[in-house]
């Protein structure tokens, strides 16, 4: 394997949505980081949490490219958003609203639905939450 290619794809039931926030717990090695680690070559991103990973990454002073590129390499797949996503993002604003979810959440929850498997996240307010898309907690 090179470092530009990744291992092939994971059966579509051994796949979860990894949230920015827990992707950010990986590469900032914070608690939780060594539940995301097991699950990286199973690791799909929707687009927009690829691009809100890489925002805050840049915020931080880190090296967004060397960062994603590293996530890459060990098998994460990011993954584009789809006008049905957009949509199911958009509808999951009012049960999601009091908990505060932002779009790029609804987003990594709307491919989730898409790909039928379970959204790993930091953000434990997500368990919270009454959906069809099982939600994991990586603390």
């Amino acid at each position: 394997m090179t470092a530009e290619t990744a291992p092939s794809d994971p059966a579509p039931s051994d796949r979860v949505v990894l949230d920015a926030s827990a992707v950010l717990a990986w590469l900032r090695d914070e608690p939780g980081a060594t539940v995301v680690d097991t699950l990286l070559a199973a690791g799909v991103v929707c687009a927009a949490n690829w691009a809100e990973t890489w925002q805050k990454l840049r915020q931080h002073g880190v090296d967004a490219d060397r960062a994603t590129r590293r996530l890459r390499v060990l098998g994460v797949r990011v993954e584009p958003l789809t006008v049905a996503d957009a949509v199911v993002a958009a509808r999951l604003w009012e049960p999601t609203r009091r908990a505060g979810l932002s779009l790029g959440d609804r987003c990594c929850l709307a491919l989730a639905t898409r790909l039928e498997c379970p959204a790993l996240t930091a953000d434990t307010v997500w368990a919270e939450l009454d959906l069809a898309v099982p939600i994991r907690l990586i603390r």
